[in-house]
């Protein structure tokens, strides 16, 4: 198998993240991006078995995700597989995406949710955000939040001078996928919502968000005029 590595970005998650690393580690080895915790997440972790890689003081998921991507490259990773330290992302899924790989070998796979099983709020702003984004882009974009995703060595390379500190990361990542006309597929994964608290702060993920989405509207269209 090729060397792909698990990236776990996590912020004061030590009450989750253990199970979720034992999880993971019998497909792939465990990188977590410790963001500042101000618990006991990056001692847990390391006790899990995962190599930990602080980042002081915290900094938002893009840039812990960046940093882990930082550290796949140097160690000649040829993909990463990013899931969430709270448990929404089941471990044992990883499986489907090293196979969606291997099948495709795709740029970006992303881990589709099932919507309906989501909280009402959370429903509907995924929702309404993926009929927003796929406008500005010009292409169906079933799920730009989930946070599951394979991401291959181009494309970590391609997104590691990105200014987006926080969960905007992600959303930009698909943009810089497909303006550069790499290949972006999709594995559907279970939708797993257990009282964790979110990290979303949502007017301020909002107004972000509205900037990401108007930046790729203006990034399709100045490809669509060179082309």
């Amino acid at each position: 198998m090729q060397h792909i590595l698990a990236v776990i970005p996590a912020y004061n998650e030590q009450d989750r993240i253990a199970p979720v690393i034992a999880g993971a580690r019998q497909y792939v080895p465990v990188l977590v991006v410790d963001d500042g915790s101000s618990d006991g997440t990056a001692a847990l972790a390391e006790a899990a078995g995962a190599t930990v890689l602080r980042q002081i003081p915290n900094q938002g998921k893009g840039a812990a995700l960046r940093a882990g991507f930082r550290r796949a490259l140097d160690e000649g990773c040829e993909a990463v597989i990013t899931l969430d330290a709270d448990g929404q992302h089941a471990p044992d899924e990883i499986p489907r995406f090293l196979e969606a790989y291997a099948q495709s070998r795709a740029d970006l796979i992303i881990g589709r949710r099932d919507f309906a099983g989501m909280p009402p709020v959370r429903r509907v702003s995924n929702t309404l955000g993926t009929l927003l984004f796929s406008w500005a882009l010009g292409q169906h974009i079933p799920d730009n939040q989930s946070g599951y995703r394979l991401i291959s060595r181009r494309l970590m390379e391609a997104v590691l001078n990105s200014a987006e500190q926080g969960f905007e990361f992600e959303v930009e990542m698909i943009t810089v996928c497909v303006t550069e006309g790499y290949r972006l597929a999709w594995v559907p994964i279970r939708t797993i919502y257990a009282g964790e608290k979110s990290h979303i702060r949502p007017l301020h993920h909002l107004r972000h968000f509205l900037r990401v989405v108007r930046a790729a509207r203006q990034r399709v269209r100045a490809r669509q005029s060179r082309s």
